[in-house]
């Protein structure tokens, strides 16, 4: 039997500091026919609080160094703030949205991050996804709504890429659906030229990716987003796509295809 479709998005960048996109983009979301889950970022709102309590963000190849404060910032920020807004939103347009963080449901376990090269403080890896329990709200036609916050099974509270979450989510759940990922922020896709806003890469496989990030047209925070996309791709996602809020009304838009093959 034919699986159904689940449809992930993952909402970051500029769009969720913005309330005006970020309701238009919750309305276009809870319109959205069929099964859908939504997870979302908030970085740059966790920046924006952490400088105005003197703390200085501090930033590695795209990825936040996360020490015990910074954690309670981003807990505050990520799993409160914005979850339960976005939450709230999307039942005003009749979305029966629960928000969630990892701990919750013990939806999302992940283990602190090994340090290697550079201690990434409280950060997580995520270990499992509970499909089951995620699948169990889904056929009751609860839209989870997930943060970027995970936890290691000992009461420890995890900061963890919401890219990431997005993608090891897709993976847990191609086991009862056929999962199309998207990835939406402020841009309209992957840009082949940074001043120029038009100059989208349409599709992307895993060869060109590689070319790309050696010619450094695809660097810092860009990088462990393709990343993600092609871990979700190589564990049985269906599609991935990149683009601005426009790419969920169906419509003909430009944006970034990845795939694994030509």
């Amino acid at each position: 039997m034919k699986k159904r479709t689940l449809n992930i998005i993952k909402i970051g960048g500029n769009i969720i500091n913005d309330a005006v996109a970020l309701e238009s983009f919750l309305k276009d979301f809870s319109a959205l026919e069929g099964t859908k889950l939504l997870v979302h970022g908030g970085g740059k709102k966790a920046t924006e609080l952490s400088e105005s309590l003197g703390l200085n963000p501090k930033m590695v190849a795209g990825r936040r160094i996360t020490d015990e404060a910074t954690l309670e910032l981003v807990t505050m920020v990520y799993a409160g703030l914005l979850n339960k807004n976005i939450a709230a939103q999307l039942q005003k347009f009749n979305c029966n949205a629960l928000g969630l963080s990892g701990a919750d449901a013990n939806c999302i376990l992940s283990h602190k991050r090994i340090v290697e090269t550079v201690d990434y403080g409280f950060v997580g890896d995520v270990d499992s996804v509970n499909a089951q329990t995620i699948n169990m709200f889904l056929k009751n036609n609860i839209t989870p709504v997930f943060c970027a916050i995970t936890h290691d099974k000992n009461g420890q509270l995890l900061n963890t890429n919401a890219d990431t979450i997005a993608s090891e989510i897709a993976v847990a759940m191609s086991d009862f659906y056929e999962v199309e990922l998207n990835y939406i922020f402020e841009l309209k896709g992957v840009l082949s030229t940074i001043d120029d806003k038009n100059s989208v890469i349409q599709h992307i496989n895993f060869a060109k990716y590689e070319q790309l990030v050696e010619a450094k047209i695809i660097s810092e925070g860009m990088i462990p987003k393709l990343h993600n996309c092609f871990n979700a791709l190589k564990k049985g996602v269906q599609k991935v796509n990149i683009g601005d809020a426009s790419l969920i009304k169906n419509t003909n838009n430009l944006h970034t295809t990845l795939t694994i093959e030509i």
